[in-house]
């Protein structure tokens, strides 16, 4: 179900505010989720009950700043708002597999 939310979402988000451009919105955004290549390093890559936001690199609140960051500028708007709605997914994951919104 948390993968599906990763299309989902952008798809919705797209189709109420970007339907203009909407292949390339959605392209943009869904690209986004090539954040979680930092999963490879971890150990194990992939752990159901670990919690992405803080433990990995790309998942953290300094990173996490400068993708709010990039919503507020035009030409990076489209990445920073995919890169935010993947940001609250894997958050809002946290708190339904562990009971907490980020490690």
């Amino acid at each position: 179900m948390h993968i599906s939310l990763h299309f989902i979402i952008p798809a919705i988000v797209v189709g109420l505010f970007f339907r203009r451009d909407w292949k390339f919105v959605y392209l943009v955004m869904i690209s986004t989720m090539l954040v979680d290549i930092d999963h490879l390093m971890a150990n194990p890559v992939y752990d159901p009950g670990r919690c992405s936001i803080g433990f990995h690199p790309l998942h953290g609140f300094l990173p996490i700043a400068l993708y709010v960051s990039l919503c507020f500028i035009p030409k990076s708007r489209y990445v920073g708002i995919g890169l935010v709605i993947h940001m609250l997914l894997d958050s809002l994951d946290c708190q339904l597999t562990t009971g907490v919104w980020f490690v």
